[in-house]
């Protein structure tokens, strides 16, 4: 049971191509969103559809997938982690943002574009 404590899964469309950086030594990092979709029932019986967007992190082997492989409106699954970090602006504010950290990833539809 300890694996499924910081787990998660989703499937969603990415907003963009993903946003690589490299680092002395190769290792790569890929930074991108996705969006996943709910549709319920309001209370006056109209269908409602609920977008949400989630911030991944991908390093390594699966940012190099990333950079060749996904851009904009690809779906793909993902599974990983949650993670939370905090910085300050330059305003002296702090902010806080979750991304979640991502170690599989299954490419289910590239999109029109490509």
């Amino acid at each position: 049971m300890n694996a499924l404590k910081n787990k998660v899964q989703l499937i969603g469309n990415l907003g963009k191509n993903p946003e690589i950086k490299t680092f002395d030594g190769g290792k790569k990092l890929a930074k991108m969103s996705i969006a996943t979709s709910d549709k319920y029932k309001n209370a006056k019986g109209e269908y409602v559809t609920e977008t949400i967007w989630h911030n991944l992190v991908l390093w390594g082997g699966l940012a190099g997938i990333a950079e060749k492989l996904l851009q904009k409106g690809t779906e793909v699954a993902v599974e990983g982690k949650l993670v939370n970090r905090n910085y300050t602006g330059k305003d002296g504010v702090k902010r806080y943002f979750t991304e979640v950290q991502v170690n599989q990833m299954l490419i289910l539809n590239r999109s029109k574009n490509d």
